[in-house]
């Protein structure tokens, strides 16, 4: 049941072929709102489009590659043609490399700050110009993840990953402040260990580079979380449909947890 008043807010979700992008593209669609699949993966993002729909809600699938602007003007185009006024953008999509930093090369580099930094700026200036464009305001909801917040660790070799989504962190913060005279707030969630096809690499990956058994990482990593439990993508589209909503129509240039109580602030 719908538990926010989103009925008829019409949302873009990138990265939301699966994953954390899938879960919250359909928490959305049982809230109420028109929402834009996006992914650069078209078939996937099709397969959501559907799930949406059988939902009994409303969806337009696009296949977009986030860091090019072109296509990131030409989603929000379609969007307001097709779905009506935007009002809300999740900045989801995300990729990952397992390297230490001294092994980090520059297209790995270069290739974590286009998607998970570069893409979070076009996707952002596109909607929230069409947002002051349609007047009446907006939410722009930033994915982080806990390792925008802390260094992942002497034994997770994630530094790069790392830097990118502390850019995403500082992003929020700045963009909450400039876009706050326009009524668009801004807001970033840091999730923790998310049962996802990215914590299935990092595991396969630093395994390999560690000489131990496939699996161990990733529960050694949860082990350590105080809720005793993997994190589940819903758990983070919850938080999203929340900052959506008007129950956090005073809160903006925020970063907030959810994380089982993994993160420490």
């Amino acid at each position: 049941m719908p538990r926010y008043n989103l009925e008829g807010q019409v949302a873009i979700v990138t990265g939301a072929g699966r994953g954390i992008g899938r879960a919250i593209a359909l928490r959305l669609a049982r809230e109420g709102c028109p929402v834009t699949v996006a992914d650069l993966d078209g078939e996937t993002a099709t397969q959501v489009a559907d799930e949406v729909r059988d939902l009994g809600g409303q969806a337009l699938p696009l296949q977009v590659d986030v860091t090019r602007n072109e296509e990131v003007q030409h989603m929000v185009h379609q969007t307001s043609e097709e779905l009506g006024s935007l009002r809300i953008l999740v900045n989801n999509a995300g990729i990952g490399a397992i390297a230490t930093l001294l092994e980090t090369d520059e297209e790995t580099w270069d290739a974590l700050m286009n998607v998970n930094a570069k893409s979070v700026l076009l996707c952002s200036q596109a909607a929230a110009r069409q947002m002051i464009k349609q007047g009446g305001g907006g939410r722009i909801i930033n994915n982080a993840s806990g390792a925008g917040k802390i260094a992942p660790g002497k034994g997770m070799p994630l530094g790069a990953y790392a830097a990118s989504k502390h850019a995403v962190v500082a992003l929020t913060k700045q963009m909450g402040l400039e876009l706050s005279d326009h009524g668009i707030l801004v807001n970033c969630v840091c999730a923790g260990i998310v049962d996802t096809p990215m914590w299935d690499l990092i595991d396969r990956e630093t395994a390999a580079q560690q000489g131990v058994p496939v699996g161990s990482v990733k529960a050694q990593a949860v082990a350590g979380v105080p809720l005793g439990r993997i994190q589940q993508p819903e758990d983070v589209a919850n938080l999203v449909a929340f900052l959506a909503s008007d129950d956090a129509s005073y809160m903006t240039g925020q970063t907030y947890n959810v994380s089982g109580g993994l993160l420490p602030y």
